[in-house]
C-alpha cells in the first residue's frame, strides 16, 4: 500500500496535467480531418501542374523543356525538406511549424499564380515545395500522437485516402481547370483551402505534453543545437538526387555531364551524411530508428508503395491519352474508381487488422497489387473502358490492404517520443519511392518502345504476303477516295508506320506494367519476416 501511495503521489501532478489536457482536447476526428486537408492539398499539387505545362510555357513565352523546371524545382525543394521536417518541428514546435508550412504554401501558391515570368514562377515553386515538404510528416506524427493505439488504424485509413486520391485526381482536375479557366487557377485554388486549414488548425490542433517536455528537455540540454553540416549534406544530397531522377531521362542519363555530376554529388553527400548522422547524439535525421526491424521493413513497404503507385499513376493516363485517344478528364475518370475502392475498403481493413494481423493483410495487398499490374500488362489496343476501370479498381483493392497495416507496423515498437522523427523517415521513403518509380517507368517506356520498334520493323517487309496485302488494300482504299496512285501508296506506307509505332508503344507500356508487378512481389518475402506485434495494444517501445 505504501509503495502504491508513493507512486500515486509521484505521478499525481503528471496524471492531473494529462487529464486536464485530455478534457480540453477537441474531438480527435476533427484533428484528423484538419491535418489531412492540408496534406491532400500538397499531394494534389505534386501532380496537378503537370498537364498545365504546355499552357504555362505558352503563357510565359518559354520552351516546354524550360517549363519543366516548374515541376523539378518543386520536387527538389520537397525532397530537401522532408528529412529535416522532424528536427524543424522540434525547434519551432510542431503546431507552429505546421501552421507556418500551411501559411507559406498558401502565400507561395498565390504568388505562383501571379508570377509574370518563368524565373519568378520557379522561385515561388521552390518556396511552395519547402512548405509542402513539412506537411505530410507532421500530419502523420500528429495522428499518431492524437489517436490511442486502438483507434490509430482508423486515422491511418483516412490518411491513406488522401495519399492515394490526391495524385489520381490531380491530372484530370488540372486539365479541366486549365481548359476552363487558366493555368494560373491551378495554383489559386490552394489559397482558400490553405486559409480554411489555418483556421481549423489554430482551433483544434495542439502539441502533446510529451512532445513539449521532450523538446524542452532537449533545448535545456543543448541538444537542439543546429547541426549545420548534417543539414547541408542532407539538403545537397537529396536535392541533387531529385534533379537526377526528374531530369535524367530528358538529358539521357549518364550520357549527360550535367546528370553525371549531380549524381556524383548526390551519392557523395548522402554517404557522408549517413556516417555523420550516425555519430551525432541528436541527429537531424534519426537513421538509428532503422535498426528496429519492423520500422525498417515498413519503410521498405513505403518505398515499394510509392514506386508502384506513382509509377502506375504516370503510366495509365499517358497510355490512355497516347494510344486510346482519351482526354485528360476521361483518363482521370479511369483512375477514380481505384480511389473509391480504397475509401470503401478502409473501414473494413480497420476491422480486419486486429483479427488477422498485419502480416496477412500486407501479403494479400502486395499479391493483389502485383496481380493488378500483370492484368494491365495483358491489355491490347482494343481493350475497352470497362476493363480499364476494373483493372484500376483491382489496383485500388491491393493498395487498400497495404497502407493501414504498414502504418501500424511502422510504430509498433517505437517509443512515443520517436514518433516525430519516424514520420519524417516514412514519408521520405514513400516520396523517394515515388520519384524512383516515375523515373523508372519514363526511362523504361522510351527504351522498350525503341526496342520493340526495331524488332517490328525488322519483321516487316513488302515481300511478305500479309504486308503486301495490307499495303495493296489500303492503297486501293485511298485511290477510291480520290487520291492519285503515288499519294495513295505514300499514305498506305504512312498508315503502316503509324500502326507499327502504336504497337511498339503498346508493348512498351505492357512491359512497364509487368515490371511494376514484379516490384510489388518483392513485398511478399519482406512481410514474412515481420516481428509479431499486437495491433492496438501497448508495444514494446512504449
Amino acid at each position: 500500500m505504501s509503495t502504491n501511495t508513493a507512486v500515486a503521489g509521484e505521478l499525481g501532478p503528471r496524471f492531473a496535467a494529462f487529464e486536464s489536457q485530455r478534457a480540453k482536447a477537441p474531438n480527435m476526428w476533427l484533428v484528423a480531418v484538419t491535418v489531412t486537408l492540408a496534406t491532400f492539398m500538397e499531394l494534389l499539387d505534386t501532380s496537378i501542374a503537370n498537364v498545365a505545362l504546355p499552357h504555362i510555357s505558352g503563357g510565359l513565352a518559354t520552351s516546354y523543356d524550360e517549363a519543366t523546371w516548374v515541376l523539378t524545382s518543386y520536387l527538389v525543394a520537397n525532397a530537401v525538406i522532408l528529412p529535416l521536417s522532424a528536427w524543424l518541428s522540434r525547434v519551432f514546435g510542431r503546431k507552429n511549424y505546421y501552421m507556418g508550412c500551411v501559411a507559406l504554401f498558401s502565400v507561395s501558391s498565390l504568388l505562383c499564380g501571379l508570377a509574370p515570368s518563368l524565373n519568378l514562377l520557379i522561385f515561388f515553386r521552390v518556396l511552395q515545395g519547402i512548405a509542402g515538404g513539412g506537411l505530410a510528416p507532421v500530419e502523420q506524427a500528429i495522428l499518431v500522437d492524437t489517436f490511442p493505439a486502438d483507434k490509430r488504424a482508423s486515422a491511418f485509413a483516412l490518411y491513406s485516402m488522401a495519399i492515394v486520391t490526391a495524385p489520381a485526381i490531380g491530372p484530370p482536375l488540372g486539365g479541366w481547370i486549365t481548359d476552363s479557366f487558366s493555368w494560373r487557377w491551378v495554383f489559386f485554388i490552394n489559397v482558400p483551402i490553405g486559409i480554411v486549414s489555418l483556421v481549423l488548425t489554430s482551433q483544434f490542433v495542439s502539441d502533446p505534453v510529451e512532445f513539449k517536455q521532450e523538446a524542452e528537455q532537449a533545448r535545456r540540454a543543448g541538444k537542439l543545437r543546429i547541426d549545420y553540416l548534417g543539414i547541408l549534406l542532407v539538403a545537397i544530397g537529396f536535392a541533387c538526387l531529385e534533379v537526377v531522377l526528374d531530369r535524367g531521362q530528358r538529358d539521357d542519363w549518364l550520357e549527360s555531364r550535367f546528370i553525371s555530376t549531380f549524381l556524383l554529388i548526390a551519392v557523395t553527400a548522402l554517404v557522408v551524411a549517413i556516417f555523420w548522422e550516425l555519430r551525432q547524439p541528436d541527429p537531424v535525421v534519426e537513421l538509428r530508428l532503422l535498426g528496429e526491424r519492423n520500422f525498417a521493413i515498413s519503410n521498405c513497404f513505403y518505398f515499394l508503395f510509392g514506386f508502384v503507385l506513382f509509377g502506375s499513376t504516370v503510366l495509365i493516363p499517358q497510355m490512355l491519352q497516347q494510344l486510346y485517344g482519351y482526354t485528360a478528364t476521361d483518363a482521370g475518370l479511369v483512375l477514380g474508381p481505384g480511389a473509391l475502392v480504397i475509401v470503401f475498403m478502409a473501414p473494413i481493413i480497420v476491422k480486419l487488422l486486429p483479427k488477422v494481423g498485419a502480416k496477412v493483410l500486407i501479403v494479400t495487398g502486395f499479391s493483389i497489387l502485383a496481380l493488378s499490374m500483370l492484368h494491365f500488362s495483358s491489355f491490347d489496343l482494343t481493350t475497352d473502358y470497362r476493363h480499364e476501370v476494373w483493372a484500376r479498381a483491382l489496383q485500388g483493392l491491393g493498395l487498400s490492404f497495404l497502407f493501414v497495416p504498414t502504418s501500424q507496423l511502422a510504430y509498433s515498437y517505437l517509443p512515443r517520443e520517436k514518433n516525430n522523427k519516424a514520420s519524417s523517415l516514412t514519408n521520405l521513403f514513400r516520396n523517394q519511392g515515388g520519384s524512383f518509380g516515375i523515373a523508372f517507368v519514363t526511362s523504361m517506356l522510351e527504351r522498350r518502345t525503341q526496342f520493340h520498334q526495331s524488332v517490328l520493323v525488322g519483321h516487316v517487309s513488302g515481300y511478305e504476303p500479309g504486308v503486301a496485302s495490307f499495303l495493296s488494300r489500303t492503297t486501293q482504299t485511298f485511290i477510291a477516295a480520290g487520291a492519285s496512285y503515288s499519294d495513295a501508296s505514300n499514305k498506305a506506307l504512312g498508315l503502316l508506320s503509324k500502326l507499327l509505332t502504336e504497337q511498339a508503344a503498346m508493348l512498351a507500356f505492357l512491359d512497364c506494367f509487368r515490371l511494376l508487378g514484379y516490384a510489388a512481389l518483392l513485398g511478399i518475402p519482406l512481410a514474412l519476416v515481420i516481428r509479431k506485434f499486437r495491433v492496438g495494444g501497448a508495444t514494446g517501445g512504449h
